[in-house]
């Protein structure tokens, strides 16, 4: 319940701050570079030497790729019929098939599940949401927005990104027996800044606004990432004979909000902003209510 309760304040007090208190111009970026250059990458060095891989870890990760791709289909099948805009489709496809796993679903998985369900947690976003941001989610808006992608950048992008850097030596050092502890004893307190400062993060760009005739298409983009993309991805696991922690934190990961870093790209190629950043504020609200209400759900 204090972990819930930690991530609940430190989210009100983002907002508070944006509000009333005029933070300094540069406080999100500088909070953000934090989180995803330090905090993140030390809490993978920190977890994934401890996690035992096994056959059904490719669970959390599939599920990631059938949000994203189901989206991707759903949204391009639909959008024409609903006379959408490619920019539109575009910023739907990111949006609500890229799942805020890491600023929300460690601190969720974490308040829900403690280290284990943190530890499968990495496993869903290093693994599944990031890669498919950094690759397939630049091709996306490429397309949508009416550019060539650039294969060398984004393969570039992928390799040099902190987290991913991290996730590789993490590896290698679970199978060499593991940290010494005197670096175990630097990388938990680094790691441990990530929940407070993601979320106080996320409070400060809140925003909530739904302009003429966003509302259908809002509606439609949090139906498939809030509820039916998690309900497939349960059905999924469930018909492969996936269960316990292992079901649950792949389903959560699939429900989590829209991702804040997917809205900042449809925002950088144009792709609808306006709808990105209604998705994503009205996704943050209801995906406090309806995570833990999927967890409870699925009883474990």
């Amino acid at each position: 319940m204090s972990a819930l309760l930690l991530l609940f304040v430190c989210l009100a007090l983002g907002a508070m701050v944006r509000r009333w208190a005029h933070p300094p111009a540069g406080m999100v970026h500088g909070l953000n570079w934090w989180v995803l250059n330090i905090a993140l990458p030390a809490l993978v060095l920190e977890l994934i030497p401890r996690l035992r891989f096994d056959a059904r870890l490719w669970f959390p990760v599939a599920a990631m790729w059938l949000v994203f791709f189901g989206a991707w289909l759903l949204f391009a099948w639909l959008g024409p019929r609903l006379g959408w805009s490619r920019g539109r489709i575009g910023a739907l496809i990111l949006v609500c098939g890229l799942g805020n796993t890491s600023f929300m679903g460690y601190p969720l998985l974490q308040a829900l599940h403690g280290q284990a369900g943190l530890a499968l947690a990495v496993v869903a976003d290093q693994l599944g949401c990031f890669p498919l941001l950094a690759s397939v989610g630049v091709v996306v808006a490429c397309l949508y927005a009416g550019r060539a992608p650039d294969p060398r950048r984004i393969a570039r992008r992928i390799a040099t990104f902190p987290a991913f850097v991290a996730l590789v030596a993490g590896i290698v050092a679970g199978r060499l027996g593991g940290w010494p502890a005197a670096l175990d004893g630097v990388f938990g307190p680094l790691g441990e800044t990530l929940t407070p400062l993601a979320l106080f993060s996320v409070g400060l760009q809140f925003r909530l606004q739904a302009g003429r005739g966003q509302l259908g298409a809002a509606a439609c983009g949090l139906g498939w990432k809030l509820l039916l993309a998690p309900a497939l991805c349960w059905a999924l696991g469930v018909a492969a004979g996936v269960g316990g922690l292992t079901l649950t934190a792949g389903v959560l990961q699939a429900a989590m909000a829209p991702m804040v870093s997917a809205t900042i790209l449809a925002d950088e190629y144009g792709l609808d902003p306006e709808l990105a950043n209604t998705v994503l504020g009205a996704g943050i609200v209801l995906s406090l209510l309806t995570v833990p209400l999927g967890n409870w759900l699925l009883g474990t």
